[in-house]
């Protein structure tokens, strides 16, 4: 069964010190990208995150976001640059010396300076941290692939309609043509009839023939013949599991050409009114066929 390239999956996981949530959407894209927005001491295993992603989603645009409340695995160190801290004391006691002032040092104000202090974040994933991430976004990844699955079923009934709908334009074509072809032919060999002025004398035998060859290279039988294998293809592709889209959206395009040229071969009205019936089918297909995995 096919899968639609439009979904939303969350899960959150709790624990005593933090709750990591995971939200993933996805939307139709030619290709498969992923893109994580996360905290950075997770950045350790974004490839993980990805590659339990792309496990269940195998094309479209995929946004992944990740947040951690509590204590997230990231201890905080204090540095003092205590060489830049001695000249600022040995400056404020020549200072005192220099003006003959006894200003006592207040260490609290140069302790603000950033560039005395500064405080780093060391990283500090565990192993049991990162598995509960990989089961939060595990979890999500799980939720949004039965969106898409359930997405999917909506997108299969509206294909096999769209199917049964052109399938019955095709009839009304070829119930339509041999009449047509007869009727061009017809009117071709009067043409010829009524351009000849008597000046030689025509081989009645071969003008028929000639119209025979002429009027059977404006057949469309080849083009319904193939048309209607591609609807076969089509629905085949359907019962297909895995990623399926680009099969279809290259079937669309067959089709879409196949109508093009019975339109113009088809020298008849009935004819271009069922083509400008069925390339609006054609056209509703291809539109949906955007959207599948």
């Amino acid at each position: 069964m096919i899968n639609s390239m439009t979904g939303f999956g969350r899960a959150c996981i709790e624990h005593e010190q933090y709750t990591i949530t995971a939200e993933i959407k996805s939307v139709n894209h030619r290709f498969t990208e992923v893109y994580i927005r996360m905290p950075r001491q997770l950045t350790i295993i974004e490839d993980k995150i990805k590659r339990c992603v792309t496990t269940y989603i195998k094309r479209g645009k995929v946004d992944v976001w990740i947040s951690i409340d509590g204590e997230t695995g990231v201890e905080k160190e204090l540095s003092i640059d205590w060489s830049l801290l001695d000249q600022y004391v040995s400056a404020h006691e020549t200072l005192n010396e220099r003006y003959q002032v006894q200003e006592p040092i207040r260490y609290h104000q140069l302790l603000a300076f950033s560039d005395i202090v500064s405080i780093h974040e060391k990283e500090n994933v565990t192993d049991e941290f990162a598995n509960k991430v990989l089961d939060a976004v595990e979890e999500a990844a799980s939720r949004l692939s039965e969106m898409r699955a359930e997405e999917g079923k909506h997108l299969n009934k509206d294909f096999n309609h769209r199917l049964d709908v052109i399938d019955t334009i095709i009839q009304e074509i070829e119930s339509f043509a041999p009449e047509v072809q007869e009727a061009y032919k017809d009117r071709l060999y009067k043409r010829i009839k009524s351009l000849h002025d008597g000046a030689f004398e025509l081989d009645e035998d071969r003008i028929i023939t000639e119209v025979a060859i002429f009027a059977d290279k404006c057949s469309i039988d080849e083009e319904l013949i193939r048309l209607k294998s591609h609807l076969s293809q089509f629905r085949d592709i359907l019962n297909e599991s895995g990623s399926v889209g680009r099969k279809l959206d290259f079937l669309v395009q067959e089709m879409n050409r196949e109508s093009n040229t019975i339109g113009s071969k088809g020298n008849d009205y009935s004819i271009s009114k069922n083509v400008v019936q069925l390339k609006s089918e054609i056209e509703k297909l291809k539109e949906q066929v955007q959207n599948v995995e």
